[in-house]
């Protein structure tokens, strides 16, 4: 049976949200910083573990 781990589920739902930023109807610039501060939420996700 597969354990659900939330910070990997975060991790993951973090991860789909910087590639709906990317894909968005807006400036350059605005898909970037949502991207990032997505992909760092995963970052971070990761380093307090349990989410590789």
């Amino acid at each position: 049976m597969t354990t659900l781990i939330p910070s990997k589920i975060r991790a993951l739902a973090h991860r789909r949200m910087a590639l709906a930023a990317l894909h968005a109807d807006s400036s350059l610039r605005t898909r970037l910083n949502r991207y990032n501060h997505h992909m760092n939420q995963v970052r971070a996700l990761e380093a307090i573990g349990g989410a590789a």
